[in-house]
């Protein structure tokens, strides 16, 4: 599973629970339910956020997927850094109220 679909995931998580809350009748239980959702939100901003040790981690994982060529390292980081900038524009582009 990439990044993208993981904070994809985790941000549906949230919506999934925002909406949740808004048909819970307890006031306490969809206050905790919403703090739920907004640390469902956060954790995928978390992982969206690109840093060298995770891209260089992906890059590798990519490049063992595809048969460990040689020669083509510069094409796996590349496609490394564009999954967490892709993920991390969804984490920042979405907003889990709507």
């Amino acid at each position: 599973m990439d990044r993208k679909q993981l904070v994809s995931g985790l941000l549906a998580k949230a919506r999934k629970y925002r909406n949740f809350a808004r048909w819970v009748g307890d006031w306490e239980t969809s206050k905790r339910i919403l703090a739920l959702a907004e640390e469902r939100k956060q954790r995928a901003l978390a992982l969206a956020r690109p840093n060298e040790k995770r891209i260089r981690k992906r890059a590798r994982e990519i490049w063992e997927e595809n048969g460990r060529p040689v020669g083509r390292d510069d094409e796996f980081w590349f496609q490394a850094e564009r999954e967490f900038q892709e993920a991390e524009q969804l984490a920042k582009g979405t907003r889990i109220d709507a």
